[in-house]
């Protein structure tokens, strides 16, 4: 019942977005032929905005590239990877001669090499000056074009941040060549294998044997996933690596889920506004988009800021939300409890009384504060009740023992 309701939740989704897909013809010098290609732009795009996106390069797109679109769709709309522009080719019957290789290393040559340039030299450069576009790119491949991409790893700039490759047919050393250039890479790379059990049983021991020199590989440039999935196919085992790479892909942009908080953020070894801005800048390093950070990723490194009982923390994570929400009183009161946390009631209370002309936020209004100065004016009282009584006692004490 879940996977169907899950199905028909997709389908919803997804279902605007063949109107904003179309197809594009383009000349190439290097194969010498008009090539076509099927482009999906993001919701809302608008060619005059500064809003940079992503690009994912379906190779095989007469196959791939709706499963990618679809799964893009899904995952944008629940904010668990960014806004993408996916670009599908289409090979049909040039898919030979698109992956021509040589026999001993794997590597394209001759009408794969020219595919190989058309892909970085035309392709790449034409949809950079058409549309707005970040420096992050994926590369995503099944079968033979899964091990076909991998040569874009060997050039002195790397076009491609991020690679999926689901069940490549590696050929000839290149599943050598790959393991020892992504050792050796000074350069950030995503790096994303999958096959299953059910799998063309001579591909499959190519890519467990893949596999095992990936893992070897010891290079903190370079972020490695791998599936092997139970019960599928050569070709049945597509759609779950694409959701399984893109959820890994993009993980650091997903927002905060509860696994980060309790074994990142609450042991995070310094003030926690620091992990937070910190997050945010590898985001903007790495994908070359800038995602603000929102009221309810602040709420949620705060309450882990209380659980810790860290008042400086929570006292600069209200500076932060300040400066990001300077209309709404939720960094005041931020500062105005770190204060409390720290047994300063007369300065916390006069800080809550400063927020009284701000703007509500989301789940902290003027009503919760006006509780907060009665609970800490009380408190007063009751303060300098007890210091009243103490002072009485120790006079009687004094007058008890000059008698």
């Amino acid at each position: 019942m879940r996977k169907a309701i899950l199905i028909v939740l997709t389908c919803l989704i997804c279902a605007p977005s063949f109107a904003q897909t179309f197809y594009k013809e383009i000349s190439s010098e290097r194969l010498n032929s008009v090539r076509r290609i099927k482009i999906k732009l993001p919701k809302n795009y608008d060619e005059n905005s500064d809003i940079k996106y992503p690009v994912i390069v379906v190779f095989d797109g007469d196959y791939l590239f709706e499963p990618v679109i679809g799964q893009v769709d899904f995952q944008t709309y629940f904010d668990d990877m960014p806004s993408s522009i996916v670009v599908g080719i289409m090979q049909g019957d040039e898919r030979v001669y698109d992956s021509h290789y040589d026999a001993l290393t794997g590597l394209p040559m001759d009408s794969g090499h020219r595919f190989h340039e058309f892909v970085s030299e035309e392709l790449l450069p034409y949809i950079d000056k058409k549309y707005n576009t970040s420096k992050f790119k994926v590369a995503v491949a099944h079968d033979i074009m899964g091990s076909f991409v991998n040569s874009y790893l060997f050039k002195e700039d790397l076009q491609f941040q991020a690679y999926v490759c689901i069940s490549p047919d590696f050929v000839g050393s290149l599943r050598n060549f790959v393991s020892k250039r992504l050792d050796i890479s000074k350069e950030d790379i995503f790096y994303y294998m999958a096959t299953s059990e059910k799998d063309i049983p001579e591909i499959r021991e190519k890519v467990l044997s893949t596999n095992a020199l990936i893992n070897e590989v010891e290079n903190q440039n370079v972020t490695y996933y791998f599936d092997d999935f139970e019960n599928e196919t050569h070709y049945t085992l597509v759609t779950g690596a694409i959701a399984r790479s893109f959820d890994k892909i993009f993980e650091i942009y997903n927002p905060l889920r509860e696994k980060e908080l309790e074994e990142k953020v609450f042991n995070y070894d310094g003030t926690l506004d620091k992990y937070l801005v910190d997050r945010y800048k590898r985001i903007e390093r790495l994908f070359g988009i800038t995602k603000e950070i929102s009221e309810k990723e602040l709420e949620k490194v705060a309450n882990v800021a209380e659980q810790r009982e860290d008042s400086k923390s929570l006292d600069k994570l209200g500076k932060l939300a300040n400066k990001l929400f300077p209309e709404t009183l939720l960094g005041t009161y931020y500062i105005a409890h770190s204060a409390e946390m720290r047994g300063k009631t007369k300065k916390a209370k006069k800080i809550y009384e400063s927020a009284m002309v701000l703007n509500d936020a989301t789940n902290i209004d003027r009503d919760y504060i006006a509780a907060k100065i009665e609970e800490l004016t009380l408190a007063l009282v009751v303060d300098v009740e007890d210091e009243e009584l103490e002072e009485l006692k120790e006079e009687e004490e004094i007058e008890n023992e000059e008698k």
